[in-house]
């Protein structure tokens, strides 16, 4: 490689260097995400300085092209992204009935169907799983528990568990207490067991819109009603839309992200955050948050959880690690703060308890400082399949199309352009083997037609950046489709599309 870099080239070394990795990049040798080699491992291959090399890193970051990250190197960013992010919705909102179900459990069944690509499901762990580790973890439980970690556990959870989550609490600075956690069956439990706490049939629940699709199924099945709070796809809800959501209907509870979004990727502010908690406090209304995301940012520094914020305790937190550690442990936790003695009732009446075994796992995952490293390459993946996610949408899809640029977690949203539905494109893509997740999932009024949230958290292979192209090419052919039958609309002409009055 050393005979790339001329030293008797009239052109500066640092800027043969930069000249180099762009080249690399342009060719493929390294991809949109990649980690670029260390200062020391470059110079030596070059036969040149490490202020040199140091020189042009410095040079390509300025140029917007390498993103340099604390204490793990500089990394290459996706080419710029020739379109925009998707606009905040703006409509009039009211409480509505949710009916989502159906096309739910539509989704479900293709995710699960064989050879199909799960670009539909939100499984961010899947980018870098830490099997090895959970596996010789699981045989030294069992080695020494024995019997014990195959009978029913405490209602509540594993105390030890519980005190390590405290502990992770208080590192926050956040004031809790093991009786104030109750492990569930995931978050998904957890949110069911929450809002149960502090609403009933009839009741009007604000989210984020768009939101979870699971949120908005467990409203549809608890017989509540829901009203939505416009979301900016980069800084999260609008604080004037949930002041005037509050001041025009009587909301009994709000379910919001207490960090990172889903389906968006957008991360609320720090400022923000405490807003929220500090304006539904002062109207005494409860605020869930959905924190199944918060250990998956790709800021530098932990920011808090909304319960950081409450003088009141009308903060529930539920989150899980299932996103973080692996789904099918279904380890999940409820801080219900003034609402711990209902919500254990709750959690004894609708399941007993959670598998101890799993918990313990978890906990000596924890304990061991496993789960912490794992965070670091996890999150470290996770940016990497992100860069490599937008550049291929924004080398295969529409120029029109618009996509958010995820600040964490695992997943980007799209808007199709006009005339082009996410219905569509799901399903069309099913015949591929291929399967996302529509818009309309992800609003009680069925907003977003044009929308379809895809994944970017599993392993990064060639049959991803295939599937994404694939994908492009069919909205390509749809937005084709569209575009003839409006000239033929227009035209007025006697044709199959021709109004009929």
């Amino acid at each position: 490689m050393s005979s790339i870099v001329d030293k008797n080239n009239q052109s500066y070394l640092y800027q043969q260097v930069v000249d180099l990795i762009q080249t690399m990049q342009s060719s493929g040798s390294l991809r949109n995400g990649d980690k670029l080699p260390s200062l020391r491992k470059l110079s030596g291959q070059l036969g040149i300085s490490i202020p040199t090399v140091k020189q042009a890193y410095v040079e390509l970051e300025r140029l917007g092209k390498v993103e340099a990250r604390p204490k793990s190197g500089y990394f290459l960013k996706a080419a710029e992204i020739p379109f925009y992010s998707p606009k905040k919705a703006n409509f009039v909102t009211k409480p509505v009935p949710v009916r989502c179900q159906s096309l739910i459990e539509e989704c479900y069944n293709v995710v699960h169907a064989q050879n199909n690509l799960p670009l539909g499901i939100s499984h961010p762990v899947m980018a870098s799983p830490p099997d090895k580790a959970l596996a010789r973890i699981m045989r030294k439980v069992l080695s020494q528990a024995g019997p014990k970690a195959m009978m029913y556990g405490p209602m509540d959870g594993y105390m030890p568990l519980k005190q390590q989550l405290v502990q992770r609490y208080l590192q926050q600075g956040v004031s809790a207490r093991p009786e104030d956690i109750v492990i569930t069956n995931g978050a998904q439990e957890a949110l069911a067991i929450a809002l149960q706490c502090v609403a009933k049939a009839g009741d009007v629940i604000a989210v984020e819109s768009p939101t979870y699709f699971g949120i908005l199924e467990l409203i549809e099945n608890l017989g509540m009603m829901a009203i939505e709070i416009p979301t900016c796809s980069g800084s999260g809800i609008c604080l004037d839309d949930l002041q005037e959501s509050l001041e025009s209907h009587e909301v009994t509870a709000c379910v919001f992200s207490s960090l990172i979004n889903n389906p968006l990727g957008s991360m609320m502010s720090e400022e923000k955050r405490r807003s929220i908690v500090e304006l539904l406090e002062a109207k005494d209304i409860p605020l869930i948050e959905d924190a199944v995301y918060s250990d998956l940012h790709f800021s530098s520094t932990n920011p808090l959880p909304m319960q950081a914020y409450s003088n009141k305790g009308l903060v529930l937190t539920c989150s899980s690690f299932s996103k973080t550690v692996v789904a099918s442990y279904r380890v999940g936790w409820l801080f219900s703060n003034r609402f711990e003695e209902k919500a254990k009732g709750l959690k004894r009446a609708i399941s007993c308890s959670t598998s101890v075994l799993n918990q313990m796992v978890i906990y000596e995952f924890i304990r061991g400082g496993d789960y912490d490293r794992h965070l670091i390459r996890l999150n470290q993946t996770l940016r990497v399949n992100k860069e490599r996610m937008l550049s291929l949408v924004s080398q295969h899809f529409p120029k029109e199309t618009r996509v958010s640029y995820p600040q964490g977690g695992g997943v980007v949203w799209v808007e199709l352009p006009v005339g082009l539905s996410g219905i569509e494109l799901f399903r069309l893509s099913v015949d591929e083997n291929i399967s996302i997740a529509p818009g309309v999932l992800f609003s009680p009024a069925g907003k977003y037609k044009r929308c379809v949230r895809i994944s970017y958290g599993l392993p990064w292979e060639e049959r991803v950046e295939q599937a994404i192209a694939k994908l492009g090419s069919i909205s390509h052919k749809m937005l084709i489709s569209h575009k003839d039958k409006s000239k033929l609309l227009k035209s007025g002409e006697n044709h199959p599309y021709k109004k009929v009055s």
